[in-house]
């Protein structure tokens, strides 16, 4: 048996890259790096400037003379904690995202699941239903909705700015939940069905773990949803210990003698919880779950 040796790779050229990618010129490279240094200053400054401001004293903040911190004070933070009903509005806020987000992520996974799984009549409507509910601003939603709550006696409570909330995002996360559902393999459904498990068995015990980072998603845009809205809050709440973060900070910007350095102080601690649930979204997002979990 004759055994042909193996031609040698042939030698590669000083400076080319083992990976056939072309080499960026130091002009280029030069012009990129400035490029997302601009970009990631654009994006930081608004940020900072309103951090920095929030240390200022009253003249400082208002003052045209352009200072990074002088005096710095804790001053600011602790009058909106002490001497407003910011802490108030703050567990308002919580309860409110919190019930937003748990309740949406209920009904928007069984939902996606459901478009995603089974064909029932009347699936492709109720799809585009979710759809077109998207297509309308808030502006016009309001009213309607209103007269609902008027008439079901919730105005000025807290569980109608929780349905108001859910009417926005249960429909963008059930699709984008169905889309998540889509690209796990149905073959882990019928394993399951065959091991005697139902389909709610089949869902909670072995697809809803593997779509972890698409739940971590819904949960984030459905916090965000109610976190930051206005215009529901000022249309059905109408006392100020019911208040929620959003609209309760429209208090330090009167029409006269806007109060910019409690304003700022007050939207650092606000963004304090949106960031804990981002950071918890963004752990679930970069694990993926979902690598290995079918056999090809």
């Amino acid at each position: 048996m004759t055994v042909t040796p193996m031609a040698a790779p042939a030698p590669q050229a000083p400076g080319a890259n083992p990976r056939g990618r072309s080499r960026r010129s130091p002009l280029a490279s030069i012009g990129l790096h400035a490029t997302l240094i601009g970009a990631s200053l654009i994006a930081v400054f608004p940020i900072a400037w309103v951090v920095l401001s929030s240390f200022k004293p009253e003249q400082w903040v208002q003052s045209s003379e352009l200072t990074l911190v002088k005096e710095p004070t804790l001053a600011n933070y602790e009058y909106v904690l002490t001497q407003t009903n910011f802490p108030t509005w703050m567990l308002n806020s919580v309860v409110i995202a919190a019930c937003t987000m748990l309740i949406g992520i209920l009904m928007s996974a069984t939902t996606g699941y459901a478009l995603s799984r089974f064909n029932f009549p009347g699936r492709r409507h109720l799809l585009m239903v979710f759809l077109v509910t998207q297509m309308f601003p808030v502006a016009i939603l309001i009213v309607p909705i209103y007269q609902i709550m008027a008439a079901l006696g919730l105005i000025n409570t807290h569980a109608s700015l929780v349905i108001a909330y859910l009417t926005i995002a249960v429909p963008f996360c059930s699709w984008m939940l169905k889309g998540y559902f889509d690209s796990i393999s149905t073959s882990l459904d019928e394993a399951a069905s065959i091991d005697g498990a139902g389909p709610f068995a089949t869902f909670w015990k072995v697809i809803l773990p593997l779509a972890r980072p698409g739940i971590a998603v819904t949960a984030f845009y459905s916090f965000l949803t109610a976190w930051g809205e206005v215009a529901y809050a000022s249309a059905f709440i109408q006392t100020d210990d019911k208040f929620t973060l959003a609209y309760g900070m429209q208090q330090f910007v009167p029409q006269f003698n806007a109060q910019w350095e409690y304003l700022t102080a007050a939207a650092v601690l606000v963004t304090v919880p949106a960031a804990l649930v981002f950071l918890y979204a963004q752990r679930h997002l970069v694990s993926g779950l979902t690598a290995g979990g079918t056999k090809g």
